[in-house]
């Protein structure tokens, strides 16, 4: 949920390149895609490729160390809770160091986590607490690493060619999703979890030193005599002063929550009684990757007028996975379903990213982001460490479809507030929204992908998404 121009990116100091690359004629990549933008765009796919496997790896890990549901959703909520304590100070740490360090400095830490969860995988020693412990290291880092690289892939281009850049970026990290969940499914039922979870630090690894290698300028930061419990009140002075920024974001708190039990903790459970393991649950996620592909290309021909309005019916489909994972459906019923869940949570983050950019001033973006963040991710810690209960106390086929259930109603609550079925696009504001336009700006994509996703979406995290 997350990206205006070198405003967003925090300024001179993300370094837009001097001009745009001189072409070599044996290149195929167009004269704007320079070397910052290559590099991350390489960085983003591979740590995407992974960590589609690694959250199959993870669940299946404890799965193979006897654990049950209550474990799997524990190793799970251990990564979010640490993302939930840490994203704050990490939203205001990004706006006063350089924001190349601390992505570099988050992916190193999520290699050396990731590498060890491999090694004790692989020795068979993981104990519950060891897998919880490292998944909550990652979690932490990831922290850091959101807010951190918001913009960056605004600052690798000239303005003008910013709308192909994103759209250049989406597709190759969906393509991630969708080649790491399938070939992360079959790696895990083939070698198991241990080496799944190897090659996800080996690509967080390789992510930091191609980070460690973009060209950033120095520029100066604006001075801030506040202090960051200052900005951090400012921040959340700007967001509850708008009923559409809070309703939504309460809303995914018990989505984001429930759509993650459903498909962290549930969802590996249910492809192993009833799907055959592994291989065939990863083929259901690769099918969400392929959606957001589709969602992808719908929404750069696409201008809904009312964007948030558009974007939150498309929560509805959120409920779909759910259900169907509550009948036992065959892989193909499960795999369509993911696949309209994947297009849907497209439809819905362009018009989240284009409100957003649209209504809050650039110098404030930041800190509504960490609070957006914030809100979006706080209840899952809770929901995954009490599905394996919930199961127990109702049955698993109950707590799925009260899964579903959840995301009907609050998605129909939040469509009473007037602000979500009333704001509308603007077409030539402050952001240079055209109508009618191939790729009406940069945020018409998101830069980066969204948290609010379902659990199986595309994300720079550690065991689990980001």
């Amino acid at each position: 949920m997350t990206s205006n121009d070198t405003a967003r990116s925090g300024g001179p100091s993300d370094a837009r390149p001097p001009g745009p690359r001189s072409r070599d004629p044996r290149s195929r990549l167009p004269s704007w895609a320079g070397r910052n933008f290559q590099l991350l765009v390489t960085a983003s796919f591979i740590t995407n490729l992974g960590n589609s496997g690694a959250l199959i790896a993870a669940a299946y890990a404890v799965i193979e160390s006897g654990g049950s549901a209550t474990g799997v959703g524990l190793v799970a909520a251990a990564r979010t809770l640490a993302m939930v304590v840490f994203l704050l100070i990490g939203g205001a740490v990004a706006d006063r160091i350089p924001r190349q360090r601390v992505m570099v400095t988050a992916n190193l830490v999520n290699a050396l986590s990731q590498a060890a969860f491999a090694v004790l995988v692989l020795a068979g020693h993981a104990a519950l607490w060891q897998m919880a412990l490292l998944t909550a290291v990652g979690g932490g880092a990831h922290a850091f690493f959101s807010p951190a690289s918001e913009g960056m892939v605004l600052s690798t281009v000239e303005s003008a060619h910013a709308g192909k850049a994103f759209a250049v970026f989406r597709m190759s990290m969906n393509g991630a999703t969708i080649g790491g969940a399938a070939v992360g499914g079959a790696l895990v039922a083939a070698f198991g979890p241990g080496w799944v979870l190897a090659i996800d630090a080996l690509g967080f690894a390789a992510a930091a030193a191609m980070r460690s290698r973009l060209h950033v300028a120095a520029g100066d930061r604006p001075a801030r005599a506040s202090g960051i419990v200052g900005d951090l009140r400012e921040g959340w002075r700007e967001f509850v002063s708008r009923s559409w920024l809070w309703g939504i974001v309460v809303q995914f708190a018990v989505v984001n929550a429930v759509v993650g039990a459903a498909e962290a903790v549930y969802g590996p459970l249910v492809a192993r009684d009833h799907l055959g393991g592994a291989g065939p649950w990863g083929l259901a996620m690769a099918a969400f990757g392929v959606g957001t592909v589709g969602g992808g290309l719908l929404m750069m021909r696409w201008k809904p007028r009312r964007m948030l309005l558009a974007g939150t019916l498309g929560v509805f489909p959120l409920a779909l996975p759910s259900a169907t994972l509550a009948l036992a459906s065959p892989l193909w019923i499960l795999a369509l379903a993911m696949f309209i869940t994947g297009v849907a949570i497209e439809v819905f983050a362009v018009g989240w990213m284009l409100a957003l950019h649209q209504e809050i001033a650039e110098d404030k973006m930041s800190r509504v982001s960490a609070y957006d963040w914030f809100g979006s991710v706080a209840v899952t810690p809770i929901a995954l460490a009490l599905a394996g209960p919930a199961a127990s106390l109702f049955g698993r086929t109950q707590a799925l479809w009260g899964c579903s259930a959840v995301v009907v109603l609050l998605t129909g609550a939040v469509l009473t507030l007037p602000d979500v079925r009333r704001l509308e696009r603007r077409t030539g504001g402050r952001h240079g929204v055209v109508a009618g336009s191939s790729v009406a700006h940069a945020d018409a994509v998101p830069a980066q992908p969204t948290v609010k996703a379902p659990s199986g979406g595309v994300g720079e995290g550690a065991a689990d998404v980001s």
